[in-house]
């Protein structure tokens, strides 16, 4: 992963701790209305992967055991990971593309609701991606996957298709770069990838009449598995966040300026809200800055804020970068991840970081939108998360009005007992997040995620599930308050 040249360690500390009647009395656990949204405190947990789910997509032991871990913290709110609304393959990622996941998830909705003493609400988060494949390896690219056209027989001066593919492998990579078109060569350098500019796909170019319907669907199921409501995943390197990107440039009205670019999101969005009714939750998560050249900055999204709000949705989530533009060439035979180049350190910041530190970097973001939202007189919940570990730390996020609710990631896989540690005054015992995003090496080997600070405590249990390779624990260990 990209780190700043200033290579600063940081360590997360903190010695103070409030009392229960301190915390009782706080605004991080007071309760939260707004339209269809109601919590029982500010606490929220957004969406991880933690790749637990079935090759299939499908719900199994090790995912319910993954929410309901983390429904005992009694969180105000979890937020199920990104689960996509086509039932095509991608993996142990949760689907949502067809009514048959609907039982499965259903039973993660009873575990959240039975662990959390019915005091947590659960949200599933709809995600749709574009396909990618894996960085090829460059003779068996040349050898058999290139398609040999007219460019490259006249570059070589050759007729026989055999005979270019054995001319292209023996090219050195300077002079192969000039014969492979620019799309060609980032195929061979980073895998294939297709983008929502990619309009001369007819796939791509159907998307504005494919997605709305899909998320719809697949908000319908989610309605019927009895989740809590939906968050839409307008974020990071994925479809409906490309669509609201400055890099966005189609010309089919989808692209372009402001409008162009929340056209898409915004028609998924009433299609949603059609299919659900008025009086169930829908928000979404949007990035406060991509952090890459060309990309959508804190401006658009204050612009994308307040037009979400003024269409209803019930809570804005915020995140930032996390893009393919700038990630980092992955290996042959591995696929280019989101979350290695800078935009991705922006996502997940880590303990060595520049003079501004690695805690709470959106922080100041999500000020601006929030203010800008409640400015044009909407008063929908700010979510703000990234690099947040402490109680007052959350505390003064809500006091000087930077959000609205408070988003624990890391955090709460490092300890997902924080919420009611912190609330019975027990906060001296939480496990603190070292941010050494351990946890993010797991995901990018699409590894089953843990934390280092738990995965290797009291694996000779017999109650203890343990990782494919029988290394580590996969949850928590269990924790009640003493006496």
């Amino acid at each position: 992963m990209w780190k700043p040249t200033e290579r600063i360690k940081y360590q997360a500390l903190c010695d103070q701790w409030p009392s229960a009647q301190e915390a009782a009395n706080s605004r991080l656990f007071s309760p939260l209305s707004y339209q269809n949204l109601h919590l029982k405190n500010r606490t929220w947990v957004p969406a991880m992967v933690p790749w637990r789910a079935t090759e299939q997509g499908e719900v199994n032991d090790d995912v319910i055991a993954w929410y309901r871990r983390f429904a005992q913290g009694k969180p105000g709110a979890i937020v199920v990971e990104a689960t996509g609304i086509r039932d095509i393959p991608s993996g142990p990622l949760l689907r949502i593309g067809s009514d048959s996941y609907i039982a499965g998830l259903r039973r993660v909705v009873e575990a959240v609701r039975e662990a959390s003493d019915g005091e947590t609400k659960l949200y599933i988060q709809l995600i749709d991606f574009l396909p990618i494949r894996r960085r090829p390896q460059r003779e068996k690219y040349l050898s058999h996957f290139l398609d040999i056209t007219d460019n490259h027989r006249e570059r070589l001066q050759l007729n026989d298709d055999n005979a270019v593919r054995t001319a292209l492998v023996a090219c050195d990579d300077a002079e192969l770069e000039t014969i492979l078109t620019a799309k060609e060569w980032e195929n061979l350098q980073l895998g294939y990838r297709e983008r929502v500019t990619d309009t001369h796909l007819p796939a791509v170019a159907s998307l504005p009449e494919q997605l709305p319907e899909l998320f719809a669907a697949a908000a319908q199921r989610a309605q019927l598995a009895g989740f809590d409501g939906i968050e839409l995943h307008y974020a990071h390197a994925y479809t409906m966040a490309s669509f609201l990107s400055a890099t966005n440039q189609r010309s089919d009205g989808y692209g372009g300026d402001l409008a162009g670019r929340l056209r898409l999101p915004i028609e998924v969005y009433r299609a949603v809200r059609e299919r659900v009714g008025s009086d169930y939750v829908v928000g979404c998560r949007i990035l406060a800055d991509e952090i890459i050249d060309g990309g959508s900055r804190l401006n658009d999204a204050v612009h994308f804020a307040k037009k979400f709000a003024s269409e209803g949705m019930d809570f804005i989530s915020l995140s930032r970068g996390g893009k393919f533009d700038d990630a980092k060439q992955p290996r042959p035979g591995s696929a280019i991840y989101p979350y290695t180049g800078r935009s991705g350190y922006e996502c997940m910041p880590g303990y060595i970081s520049d003079q501004q530190g690695p805690f709470g970097r959106n922080v100041t973001p999500a000020a601006a939108v929030r203010e800008a939202v409640r400015t044009a007189g909407y008063e929908t919940p700010i979510i703000v998360a990234g690099g947040l570990y402490h109680f007052f730390q959350a505390e003064q996020i809500l006091e000087l009005g930077s959000g609205d609710i408070v988003g624990l990631a890391r955090q709460a896989l490092a300890d997902p007992d924080w919420p009611r540690k912190v609330a019975s005054g027990n906060g001296a015992e939480i496990r603190i997040c070292r941010y050494h995003n351990y946890c993010e090496g797991l995901d990018q080997k699409h590894k089953q995620v843990t934390c280092e600070l738990w995965d290797r405590e009291q694996l000779d249990s017999p109650d203890v599930a343990l990782s494919h390779d029988g290394k580590r624990r996969l949850l928590a260990p269990q924790w009640e308050p003493a006496g």
